[in-house]
C-alpha cells in the first residue's frame, strides 16, 4: 500500500468569511498549494523549474465539504494517488481538523502537458519516469 503526503495548514484571517468560517474557493487554493507542495517535495518537479517547458493544469475536481473549518484551527492535509495514466494522475485528498474530522475530501485528476515556447499551445506529454516512479509511492487504489 502506498503512502500519504501530509502537509499542515493554519487557518488564517485571510481563508475566512464574515462568519469566521473557511471561504470555499480558499480551500481550492489550499488544495492547490498541497498539490505544489508534494510536486516540489515528494516529486523532486518543483513548479517554478518544469513549468518551463510543462505543466499540470487541473481537468476534473470533486470535492465534498463535510465541515466547518474556522479561523485559528490547523488542518492536516492528505494526498495519495489513486490512479497513474500515460499522462495523467488522479488523486484523493482529505483534509482534517485537530479532532481527525473530516472536513473536506474529494478526488482531483492532473495532467502533464508540453508547452510551446511561446506558451500558445498545450498537448499531453506522458510523465517523465523519474516522476512517475516516485508517484507510485503514492498509489493507493481505490477498492
Amino acid at each position: 500500500m502506498g503512502k500519504q503526503f501530509v502537509k499542515e495548514e493554519k487557518i488564517r484571517f485571510q481563508h475566512v468569511d464574515f462568519a469566521g468560517i473557511v471561504f470555499y474557493p480558499r480551500f481550492l487554493e489550499m488544495l492547490n498549494c498541497l498539490v505544489e507542495d508534494w510536486h516540489a517535495e515528494a516529486l523532486d518537479r518543483a513548479f517554478q523549474f518544469f513549468h518551463i517547458t510543462e505543466a499540470i493544469p487541473t481537468v476534473d475536481l470533486k470535492v465534498q465539504f463535510k465541515k466547518a473549518a474556522r479561523l485559528g484551527e490547523l488542518l492536516t492535509k492528505y494526498l495519495w494517488v489513486n490512479k497513474i495514466g500515460n499522462s495523467s494522475v488522479t488523486c484523493g485528498f482529505r483534509f482534517e481538523n485537530e479532532a481527525k474530522q473530516t472536513v473536506l475530501e474529494g478526488e482531483v485528476t492532473l495532467v502533464n502537458v508540453a508547452v510551446n515556447e511561446g506558451r500558445t499551445d498545450f498537448k499531453s506529454a506522458p510523465f517523465p519516469t523519474e516522476v512517475e516512479k516516485k508517484m507510485r509511492e503514492y498509489l493507493i487504489p481505490l477498492t
